[in-house]
């Protein structure tokens, strides 16, 4: 019963917002990059909030408990770090492009190619419908766990909730609901945490578990801190790293972020965002402190936090991991939007059929997302592996593009063809086996091999 009553005053609270705070959009420009006026402050919420998914609300502390601090270190640095090195590259899309909306638009514009922009328009639009897959079948997975309600259901409860108020203002819609939802999760941090720890025990059970629950991962310079670098994360980094680069969420808030306030939003929003993973990680070390041992050591913060606080504690915990969720799933409906404006038959609709085009291709996104979520035995990992690789197969042709150098078209898409070719089944194998060596070089193949491929073909050109 908690946790339909949670689900309901959820919906309430992001609908109701959005129609209060934003207008009905009936203009394409607001509705895909609100009107290219957001502020700093609004900017770097939003930013922390899309890139809050739901299970990195669990991933921070389940590495704390299991791998100490190098577990902890290799899941943060990367994940604020991939939002700073973005910024010059923000700011060179922005003054080089300045009325665009997607990186496909940017792309297909410098080479003036179909194959360019079609290998884009893939990594981009099976990049959305991946992600919101993962959010779906996490959420949905906890919720049916939670209500008792089949768990296809909720996956379509929850794509409903952020179709209702996407739909209505866009870009609009999705930041503004990005402001409250990352305020529920910081408000539940700052509640919970600190209680939690008093009960546990303090400071002194957090620095009792900084080497995990064995006690063996205390060092990052240590053999087993080295193994935890080599298994997860290099292959954590690479696919962070790569991770705005090749998500249509980042360029499109780029687009609609004023031009003189993109670099403060970024680094405010990556220092925003550290406070989440840094506070469940710190729960993790508590509970590897005191030697708790969860049901489900993915689950381990929800655990120990309920094992210690009273029954109602559910109800905000489970109002951050919808807010996760669902930021996370708005943000990626946006997109699906903007990347209908590089569709030719968008260029002979006028602005109202523009809007109905980009509504269409949200619902489409939450359909399939929703049959993917719902694809027997496929887990969170599984999708994670194949949108990590989409991510970083087209990052070095749009770094080294944005840094003025004029590759081969042809050398582009050969480039993303070959690391998606090459470099995800050798990085799926690894994490299925889980090899460390065939992780790490799958996820450098991947993000390497793309900008190998394309410099290679752009010489061969230069010398013909």
């Amino acid at each position: 019963m908690l946790g339909i009553v949670v689900l309901i005053a959820y919906a309430a609270l992001m609908i109701g917002a959005t129609v209060v705070f934003t207008k009905r959009t009936h203009d394409a420009e607001s509705f895909h990059v609100a009107d290219r006026r957001i502020g700093t402050g609004v900017a770097a919420m939003s930013i922390a909030a899309t890139w809050i998914w739901a299970p990195s609300l669990f991933v921070s502390a389940e590495k704390a408990y299991t791998s100490g601090i190098p577990g902890l270190f290799w899941f943060l640095v990367p994940n604020v770090l991939c939002l700073i090195l973005f910024i010059p590259f923000a700011k060179r899309m922005r003054s080089a492009y300045p009325e665009g909306v997607t990186l496909t638009g940017y792309m297909a514009t410098v080479y003036g190619s179909r194959k360019v922009k079609g290998a884009y328009s893939f990594q981009l639009g099976a990049l959305a419908v991946l992600s919101t897959a993962v959010q779906l079948l996490a959420g949905g997975k906890m919720l049916s766990a939670i209500t008792g309600a089949p768990f296809w259901s909720m996956t379509i409860i929850l794509a409903v909730i952020a179709y209702s108020y996407s739909c209505f203002s866009g870009l609009k819609a999705s930041v503004t609901t990005d402001v409250i939802q990352l305020a529920i999760i910081l408000l539940g941090c700052a509640l919970l945490v600190p209680w939690g720890l008093s009960r546990a025990g303090g400071v002194g059970a957090v620095t009792a578990g900084l080497g995990s629950i064995t006690g063996d991962h205390a060092s990052l310079f240590s053999e087993t801190g080295l193994s935890v670098f080599l298994g997860f994360g290099l292959p954590t980094a690479v696919g962070l790293i790569s991770g705005p680069f090749g998500d249509q969420c980042f360029w499109q808030r780029t687009f609609a972020i004023r031009k003189d306030r993109i670099g403060r939003s970024f680094f405010i929003g990556a220092l925003i965002f550290a406070v989440v993973p840094l506070s469940m990680g710190t729960i993790g070390f508590a509970a590897a402190g005191t030697g708790f041992i969860p049901a489900d050591v993915g689950m381990v913060n929800v655990e120990f936090i309920t094992s210690l606080l009273p029954p109602w504690v559910l109800a905000p915990l489970l109002m951050m991991v919808l807010s996760g969720l669902l930021s996370t799933v708005d943000s990626n409906l946006c997109a699906a939007a903007s990347l209908t404006t590089d569709w030719r038959i968008s260029a002979t609709m006028d602005s109202k059929e523009r809007l109905r085009l980009s509504r269409l291709a949200m619902a489409g996104l939450l359909l399939v997302g929703i049959l993917a979520a719902n694809i027997p035995g496929l887990t969170v990992t599984h999708l994670f592996l194949f949108y990590g690789t989409l991510r970083a197969s087209t990052l070095l042709p749009t770094a080294l593009t944005l840094l003025g150098k004029r590759l081969s078209p042809n050398g582009v898409f050969a480039g993303i063809v070959a690391s998606l070719c090459i470099g995800l089944p050798v990085f799926a194998v690894g994490n299925i086996w889980n090899i460390a060596a065939y992780k790490t070089a799958g996820s450098l193949i991947t993000v390497l091999l793309s900008g190998a491929v394309s410099l290679a073909f752009s010489r061969k050109g230069a010398r013909a």
